[in-house]
């Protein structure tokens, strides 16, 4: 077991957008280190974005990711040899991981020809309040409002 935690390495911000928040959208796309890919994927995704929207493109992603971000979870916890779902509040960094995750992911599950049409598919369904990513967040907070009775029992 280590003796602290891990430090986390600085993120450099990316060519286009000089935002760090891009470039962990990136190294979540990216596949077998695969990183310029990656970013053409990403920016061919926003430019697809801002062509079908006729707005920022970045503006809109950057709406669909708040859009996406969740506000709580639930965790497992044994009590009494029962597992009960407990909500609880999400740290403000997983927040952001996890709604990257949910909007890559369900992106790759859209039909469409390239995953940067995915991509753009699922921002624009995001920053709309609609899509696969957006329904995984409102599950998650419907499943937290259920299980609200063993918010008791605290993680």
């Amino acid at each position: 077991m280590r003796k602290q935690a891990a430090k986390k390495l600085p993120l450099a911000p990316d060519p286009r957008f000089q935002d760090k928040l891009v470039t962990r959208f990136v190294n979540n796309i990216m596949e077998q280190g695969k990183k310029s890919i990656a970013y053409k994927i990403f920016y061919d995704a926003v430019d697809r974005v801002s062509q079908a929207t006729n707005e920022n493109g970045y503006d809109v992603w950057r709406k669909a990711l708040t859009n996406v971000t969740p506000a709580v979870e639930v965790r497992s916890r044994r009590i009494g040899g029962a597992t009960f779902q407990i909500p609880a509040e999400v740290r403000a960094d997983r927040k952001v991981s996890l709604s990257i995750k949910w909007l890559v992911r369900y992106a790759g599950e859209r039909n469409g020809k390239s995953m940067a049409e995915k991509l753009a598919n699922e921002i624009i369904a995001a920053s709309k309040g609609e899509g696969a990513a957006f329904k995984k967040k409102e599950d998650t907070h419907r499943m937290a409002e259920a299980n609200k009775a063993f918010s008791h029992f605290k993680v």
